[in-house]
Order: structure tokens, then sequence, then C-alpha cells
């Protein structure tokens, strides 16, 4: 859904509707590849949630685009400025499109990423590597508050898909979530094995990022 992008002021910040560092590092570097930001100072312009006073949003929706909107339209309503955001996880084939949304919670509301990743792995245990197809899938959103009060925002969505299998074991330090057990189509290594700017260039998040970037570069021009 979109409608005419309203461009913040200059000087503007953009806020990330996140408090996981691995995901606002992702996000720098994807802006960073843009060559009309090459002039900003991305970690002054691009700030998480909590940086701009934002706490926990609840993620009640039932897909991935519902939640990153929630999350985006209510960091806009809270700060007045343009935010984006994504709703991400890992759809396992076997187990008809789950952890899904749920894939951070897989274990627990309270669980760590390892703990997901071994809980899933667990429950995977005598599945062949010819059923272990699955992806990791991400919605992201940006939504630029009116210029004028009565304004209505400008809402953007993206979706991004990294297709891939799962591993038998968790291979690799880098990335978070569950990259350390998902294994690229056409690949050796598992997400966590692959360096940032390999990642980027592939994942699901860097696809759908890439898709809101143009629309980003205008925030921020």
């Amino acid at each position: 859904m979109s409608v005419p992008v309203n461009t913040a002021p200059q000087g503007a910040r953009i806020v990330l509707a996140t408090s996981n560092p691995g995901k606002l590092r992702e996000f720098r570097a994807l802006l960073a590849d843009q060559p009309q930001l090459g002039h900003l100072d991305l970690e002054r312009v691009v700030v998480d949630a909590a940086s701009a006073g934002v706490g926990d949003i609840p993620e009640t929706g039932v897909s991935f685009e519902q939640n990153s909107l929630l999350k985006a339209r209510t960091v806009a309503q809270q700060t007045g400025l343009p935010a984006v955001a994504d709703d991400s996880g890992l759809a396992v084939e076997v187990l008809n499109g789950a952890p899904g949304v749920f894939s951070a919670r897989w274990a627990g509301a309270a669980a760590s990423d390892e703990t997901n990743r071994q809980l899933l792995l667990q429950q995977l245990t005598d599945i062949p590597a010819e059923h272990r197809a699955a992806a990791f899938v991400c919605v992201a959103s940006l939504v630029v508050p009116g210029t004028d009060h009565d304004a209505a925002p400008a809402e953007f969505t993206a979706e991004g898909r990294l297709e891939g299998r799962l591993l038998t074991e968790e291979r690799g330090e880098g990335g978070f979530g569950y990259d350390p057990v998902l294994q690229p189509v056409s690949e050796t290594r598992s997400c966590a094995e692959l360096p940032m700017a390999e990642k980027n260039a592939i994942s699901h998040r860097g696809q759908a990022f890439a898709q809101l970037a143009p629309r980003i570069v205008e925030v921020l021009s």
C-alpha cells in the first residue's frame, strides 16, 4: 500500500523499530550502500526505537505484514519521525510455515535465540535433508508522518525471501536469530558463516529493505 511520500525536513532522523542491535547494524549497512546517503552520519541519523523513547511494541498480528506495519505506525505516531520496521521469521516446509511469526518466541516468550534454535533442531531430528526446506521471510514497512496535522501518513511495504534448507547443527558465529541453522540455496555455508556484505546481498531482510531504499533515500535526502 502506498500514497505519495512526504519528504522529511533536512536533518531529520529515521527510527528503526527494533531493540535488536544486529538488525540495526544490518539496516545501517544497507543504507550505507546507497550513494545518495554517503554524506550522512548513519549512526546519528538512523536510531533504534529505544533511543527514540519508544518501548517494546507487542506483536499482536497474525502475519508478517500486520506486525511490521503495527510497529512502524506505532513508532511514527509516538515520535513524529519516519519509521521503518520489519517482521521476519523462519518458515519451515514440514511445519507448514512455522515457526513463522512466532520465530522469536518459539521456545517461549523469554527464550534466547540459541534456545529457539535448539528446540527447532530437536523437533526436526528425524527429518532427512531432502525434506528440510525452509526460508527466511521478511516484510519491511516504512511509515512517514504527514506534514500537515490532518494528513495521513505515507505507508510502504515490501517482502523478501531467502530460500534454503535447515542444517542438523549450528554453524558459524555471525548473524543472529536462526542464521546458524539455515544454509541458503546454492551455498555451502550457513547464513552465520557469511560476511555481512554477502549476507545482505541475498538476505530476506536485505531484499525487503532494498525495495524500500528509494523511498528511504527520498525521506533522508
